[in-house]
């Protein structure tokens, strides 16, 4: 890049309105963006071969794709998760990846109490057979009281966080799992730190918020969905494989959980002959946990800032793969 020469923002794929908040913040450095006509590898590299700087949302940033970039400097990622893009090959590359983990916080922990308050007030279903015209409550008993039970956090990062007080507000008692945050924290949030397998086994609602990883995937099974109650529910606004979605159904249309909501699937969207589809005591939303238009602005601008940040020689906020970050401090000192 000569010093006349606009740096070049690539946008691999975008769910937004429109990109005027990321733009805002690019225009500081001049920046030009860039838009994919679409999401295949041959698109992105079109947009982005060339590029200093890629912003992704939910395109797959393959090794493959990363290896065929000539100047590239950062893939900023609009969320949280990063499972989309190749680390270790970025990492390889020298290519630093940047998530944004504090925004959509309120959003996502408010959609999880959503999800379990319609699923265990039943209110989708009971909704649905008014409109059909049946006012009658024993169609959509029981229905248990909220207050004294127990709810399952897996995971206790900055989502769960906010989830545990709008619970316990409730009267709901909080357990959590998370081998990454110590005890005396989850203490110090009036939630009892336990294993998994007491989550599992104690809890009459389950929220998932941790992350997905080859470790995490289909972290619900069929042994772990054997193992919780039968008047359990389970809730997903994480991602869709960290449930094993053929072990829920059978779990669901065998009675042996009460019901799920999801707010994430395995393939989104499902397929229209899709088994979720079929099951009465299941709740799907299509992936809108994250959204408020608040949200969207906020992730926008702080994606781009991270570009900003790299392209202007600064260490990003974020970064996934801090390595990258210093071997370049290394390198720039010999």
């Amino acid at each position: 890049m000569t010093p006349a020469e606009p740096p070049l923002v690539a946008v691999t794929d975008s769910v937004f309105p429109s990109l005027d908040a990321a733009g805002t913040v690019l225009s500081a450095i001049g920046a030009e963006l860039r838009l994919a006509d679409g999401s295949t590898p041959d698109a992105i590299l079109r947009a982005a071969r060339s590029a200093d700087a890629i912003l992704v949302t939910y395109a797959k940033i393959t090794a493959d794709i990363i290896q065929q970039l000539t100047r590239c400097r950062i893939v900023s990622r609009f969320g949280i998760g990063v499972d989309n893009v190749d680390l270790a090959a970025a990492t390889a590359k020298g290519i630093v990846v940047t998530k944004v983990p504090d925004y959509c916080i309120d959003e996502v922990s408010d959609h999880a109490m959503a999800l379990l308050l319609a699923a265990v007030r039943k209110i989708p279903f009971s909704d649905a057979r008014v409109h059909a015209g049946e006012w009658k409550m024993p169609s959509v008993v029981p229905i248990h009281r909220l207050r004294g039970t127990t709810l399952g956090l897996v995971g206790f990062g900055r989502i769960p966080q906010l989830v545990a007080p709008k619970a316990r507000a409730f009267g709901m008692h909080v357990l959590a799992s998370d081998p990454f945050v110590a005890a005396p924290v989850m203490e110090a949030a009036g939630v009892e730190p336990v294993t998994f397998d007491q989550l599992v086994e104690r809890s009459d609602y389950i929220s998932i918020h941790a992350p997905l990883t080859p470790e995490t995937r289909h972290l619900f099974d069929a042994g772990v969905l054997r193992r919780m109650k039968p008047t359990a529910y389970l809730v997903n606004t994480a991602r869709g494989p960290l449930v094993d979605e053929a072990a829920l159904v059978e779990a669901l249309t065998e009675g042996r959980i009460a019901g799920a909501a999801l707010d994430v699937v395995e393939q989104e969207p499902p397929a229209s002959g899709s088994p979720l589809l079929t099951c009465r005591n299941l709740i799907l939303t299509p992936h809108t946990g994250f959204y408020s238009d608040e949200s969207l602005v906020e992730l926008q601008t702080k994606a781009a800032e991270e570009v900003v940040r790299v392209l202007g020689g600064q260490p990003p906020r974020n970064p996934v793969n801090p390595e990258v970050l210093k071997a370049i401090k290394t390198t720039h000192a010999r």
